[in-house]
């Protein structure tokens, strides 16, 4: 029988780190914004809790270094030429999700290159991050899964059983939802989105040689 040279082409990687490190000031600064959001809303009770954006704050500066850095260490590994480019935050708000929120599968717009997620809170049968097939070609032509426990071309999605912690980083362009909090405490979560610009620190020029 002839052996197949199998060749995948137009992955879809998503990329995972633990960094507890930063779950401290993180935290400090989403819980104040957090309760600025609810002072707004003057509601007692939120299924789900948007705050406003904080990429700015000073006490959090190393958290979006760190995350700025490996946006780009990313977008530059993935092969493209990032040499006169650096990354900033276009969006970085917390998202608390209280008993039976969840979330519809979207996607970032707006020059969003990278999407992050950073987990404060995940309590046991809260809410799982869901990566879904960007294809739409595919989507409509699919076949039933012979098993849906297991991960291979045939999946439709891919789900994340996350932990405080943990930060997730993928292509904006990714569809991505969140599963139904069955827990009842709230899931907490920094999301981010990251787009590119010119460096606006000019590039020396090599002295010509005479």
């Amino acid at each position: 029988m002839d052996q197949l040279q199998e060749l995948n082409y137009f992955t879809s990687t998503v990329y995972a780190v633990k960094k507890p490190e930063f779950l401290d000031s993180v935290r400090k600064v989403s819980d104040n914004y957090l309760s600025q959001s609810k002072e707004r809303k003057k509601k007692e009770k939120h299924i789900v809790l948007m705050s406003g954006n904080y990429a700015h704050e000073p006490e959090i500066a190393e958290f979006t270094q760190y995350v700025s850095q490996t946006a780009w260490n990313i977008l530059s590994a993935q092969g493209y030429d990032m040499e006169h480019l650096v990354t900033f935050f276009t969006e970085m708000w917390t998202q608390e999700h209280n008993s039976l929120s969840s979330m519809d599968s979207h996607v970032h717009g707006r020059g969003s290159q990278i999407s992050a997620f950073y987990f404060l809170d995940a309590p046991e049968h809260g809410c799982q991050l869901m990566i879904h097939d960007p294809r739409p070609a595919k989507v409509i032509i699919n076949l039933p899964e012979a098993d849906q426990k297991q991960i291979t071309p045939a999946s439709q999605h891919v789900l994340f059983k996350v932990e405080p912690g943990m930060l997730l980083l993928c292509g904006a362009w990714l569809p991505h939802s969140f599963t139904k909090n069955f827990s009842k405490d709230p899931v907490r979560f920094v999301h981010m989105n990251l787009s590119v610009a010119a460096n606006p620190v000019p590039r020396v020029s090599e002295p010509e040689v005479v």
